[in-house]
């Protein structure tokens, strides 16, 4: 049976005549009960008093103990559960004075993963790759080992142009795909060839925004709310814009129809370019599958694909299906030889596309992060049920959104469970920040919230159970 810490034996006997005065009652709070922890005289796992009865015994304001609870939590120092009250964290050892830290030591290494991006690597299905490696290799044409062709081997183009037809309602011809190494490949020759400024979603990847800058395209904020990117804010002085119709990223959920629309007449009256990031168009979960917006204006859309989220980022294996007026720019800024992507590794994934391989894989793995998805979802509702978790209808992320202000701590206290996981902040464009002033306390720009960007496809299977708890522990408590 749980027995009550008693606020003077947590506090010390001359702490209620600092917290009289005039300082900062809740750091000094904080402080005391730090001290308490290094010097063992609270243990891990002591479970501390409620708000109201610490509050109450050295007249401190009820919110004043609360907050301090919740910053011990976010630094490690406590944890909190529902339903269990405030603990001393286990992993809150004392220590000697004569080796005592400022602050708990940071793991030098994390020991979970749950940033976003990558698959799972012993997840490749190397079985069935190996056999269309050797079946490619048996039947590959004499040209396929000289020179490379930088619109990429004609095996695979076809094959592409079938598979994304049927999968993702792409209207295109073999030979209106270019090869390349990536997604990041295929912004920078289109960047070369297109020029600026472009437009970009106010939440993104920074690597895109910097990759499009080093090449000299600068690009400007368009705001994102729950029916994706808000199109009607793209002027004609934009040369491009790029979004993630399929799947907004990072803050998830699909363009919404009358958007999809709106942002192919913007290009078509204006000559500018859709430039579509596809990069999780195959992990549907909760909903019918979302056609690429390309099908509705092939020549003013650019589909941007990738095998680095469905099948491994080593591979190096990209796809522009470009406007036909595109075409020969773009192989002309790629080069006159293929320099980029393997053509025995293009041959392969021809094979492993046409021999329905790469079908399989894909619903393997889609029945596979499901129930990552799920796992994340139910341990959030049996830890955290006071937090609400967003776009978890496709992708490989979910959103887990804080309370206003709390995301920098609870990143920080993740870190300290030996946790990787990134902020929503670190996605939100530089120009859609307010200037200084401009915003209340813990609220960000353009409708921005709090929130963790949750990956749920990296860990191992036998992994994966203890990152989910890592991250209930890292969470602030109920209010």
């Amino acid at each position: 049976m749980d027995s009550w810490v008693n606020s003077a034996e947590v506090l010390g006997s001359d702490l209620p005549l600092e917290l009289a005065g005039t300082g900062n009652r809740r750091a000094v709070l904080m402080g005391a009960l730090r001290e308490a922890v290094r010097s063992g005289r609270l243990a891990p796992g002591t479970r501390l008093p409620p708000y109201r009865s610490l509050a109450a015994d050295p007249g401190l304001a009820r919110n004043t103990v609360a907050d301090a609870y919740a910053e011990l939590v976010a630094e490690g120092w406590l944890a909190a559960r529902q339903g269990s009250g405030t603990r001393v964290a286990e992993r809150a050892a004392p220590v000697t004075p004569a080796h005592r830290p400022r602050t708990p030591e940071r793991p030098s290494r994390p020991v979970h993963d749950l940033v976003q991006g990558q698959p799972d690597p012993s997840a490749f299905p190397r079985t069935a790759w190996l056999a269309s490696a050797r079946r490619a290799l048996a039947a590959a044409p004499n040209d396929a080992f000289g020179p490379g062709d930088p619109h990429g081997r004609p095996e695979l183009r076809r094959a592409l142009a079938g598979y994304l037809a049927r999968v993702r309602g792409v209207r295109a011809s073999p030979e209106r795909i270019v090869l390349c190494s990536g997604a990041a490949h295929g912004l920078r020759l289109l960047a070369e060839v297109v020029g600026g400024p472009w437009a970009a979603e106010a939440y993104g990847l920074p690597f895109h925004r910097g990759l499009l800058a080093s090449h000299g395209v600068g690009t400007r904020p368009v705001g994102v709310d729950g029916d994706g990117a808000r199109v009607g804010e793209l002027t004609r002085r934009d040369r491009a814009v790029l979004l993630t119709p399929a799947h907004q990223f990072p803050t998830g959920g699909p363009l919404h129809p009358e958007r999809r629309a709106a942002v192919a007449d913007w290009a078509r009256s204006t000559g500018g370019l859709v430039v579509e990031d596809d990069y999780d168009g195959e992990f549907r979960y909760d909903r019918q599958p979302v056609g690429a917006v390309q099908g509705l204006d092939p020549e003013h859309v650019v589909l941007l694909g990738s095998v680095s989220k469905s099948l491994s980022p080593a591979l190096r294996l990209g796809w522009m299906v470009l406007p036909e007026r595109l075409v020969a720019p773009v192989v002309a800024a790629k080069g006159e030889r293929e320099q980029f992507s393997s053509a025995t590794d293009q041959l392969t994934l021809a094979d492993f596309v046409d021999s329905g391989a790469y079908d399989r894989h894909v619903r393997r793995m889609r029945q596979r992060h499901r129930r990552r998805r799920d796992q994340l979802v139910a341990a959030l509702e049996r830890r955290a049920p006071h937090v609400r978790v967003t776009g978890i209808a496709a992708g490989l992320h979910a959103v887990v959104e804080l309370p206003p202000g709390t995301e920098r701590s609870v990143v920080r206290a993740a870190a300290w469970q030996g946790l990787a996981v990134e902020g929503l902040a670190d996605y939100l464009h530089p120009g859609a920040e307010r200037a200084k002033g401009e915003q209340a306390d813990g609220e960000r720009a353009d409708g921005a919230r709090d929130g963790l960007v949750v990956g749920y496809s990296t860990p191992a299977e036998h992994a994966y159970p203890e990152a989910l708890e890592a991250l209930c522990r890292a969470l602030p408590p109920p209010p």
